[in-house]
């Protein structure tokens, strides 16, 4: 005898994508983004310092991070004094611009306020977010001060600074924090500086580019566990395949370095995504975010005619 089954009425598209499990943590709202369980994957195309300077460079960096979907785009300030390793600023390194410090290459890539003014108008032009990654605490009150900063990234690198910490957190502003070079007890430290109602933490591994073996993205669901915050991720791999994984593990935000050109001069290009391959990466997540559905075991619309055909 055939069994027929009622239909059963399925969610919609946008009903799957923004369902969330009802023991994940709160969203964290920035700016008009909620980045959290049951929102669209926070997409962050990470510019850095990978526009040597050239904020017409960092213009085109921005329109390919709109051009793929992406809600944000990410930077690093710093204070050369106050950020380079006092043994590190009289170093020479050979650049594109000669011979020079190292000191001297810092701000030879350092933008001030007049290009900020820029990238905050074509951001806003673009429809996009930006912010950064203050190095040291006069960048946060550079970005506070001149931008009133829409959110603040902690640098892996950072973890350990808590004056840095401190003073990201007294802005209370929403804050990323990447957790690259870090074990639990690291993490518990920087995690007690910031109200968990206003973070959102990323799995990261600091090596670049990241080979699969270190990845160990089952640290995401753990991390959720361990801190009870949403928790994204920020790659350094080459490829798609690690950062779609992430989001299949629950990661609320991707962020990867982007470049025109991995050849280019730079200590990042090479870990990055080039165009094409960061526009098909956030593509992907979009469809992974359908496909994921909201875990209730149903008959779906497209099953519904098999069932008499095929059920015995």
């Amino acid at each position: 005898m055939i069994q027929t089954l009622a239909p059963r009425t399925a969610p919609s598209a946008a009903a799957r994508t923004s369902a969330a499990p009802s023991s994940a943590p709160a969203p964290v709202r920035i700016g008009e983004h909620s980045v959290g369980a049951g929102q669209p994957v926070y997409m962050i195309g990470e510019i850095g310092i990978n526009h040597n300077g050239e904020v017409e460079l960092a213009k085109r960096l921005m329109d390919v991070a709109a051009e793929a979907g992406a809600q944000a785009v990410k930077f690093q300030k710093r204070n050369p004094d106050v950020a380079v390793p006092e043994a590190q600023k009289s170093k020479m390194r050979e650049t594109p611009w000669g011979t020079m410090t190292y000191l001297e290459y810092k701000y030879r890539v350092e933008f001030e306020r007049e290009q900020y003014r820029e990238i905050d108008a074509h951001a806003k032009q673009l429809g996009l977010q930006w912010f950064a990654s203050p190095w040291d605490t006069d960048s946060v009150d550079f970005l506070e001060n001149e931008f009133d900063a829409l959110t603040y990234k902690v640098a892996s690198a950072s973890l350990t600074d808590f004056e840095l910490l401190r003073a990201i957190a007294a802005t209370g502003k929403p804050v990323l924090c990447s957790s690259g070079m870090s074990d639990w007890d690291i993490l518990d430290a920087a995690v007690e500086v910031f109200d968990r109602e206003n973070l959102v933490l990323m799995h990261a591994a600091s090596t670049y580019p990241l080979p699969p073996e270190e990845a160990n993205l089952r640290a995401i669901p753990a991390m959720e566990r361990r801190y009870g915050v949403p928790v994204g991720y920020s790659g350094h791999e080459i490829g798609t395949e690690i950062s779609l994984a992430a989001v299949a593990l629950g990661a609320v935000t991707v962020e990867r370095h982007i470049t025109l050109d991995t050849t280019m001069w730079g200590s990042d290009q090479s870990a990055s995504m080039e165009p094409d391959e960061f526009i098909a990466l956030c593509r992907g997540v979009r469809v992974l975010e359908r496909a994921l559905g909201d875990g209730e075991k149903r008959i779906m619309p497209g099953e519904e005619s098999k069932i008499a055909s095929l059920r015995k």
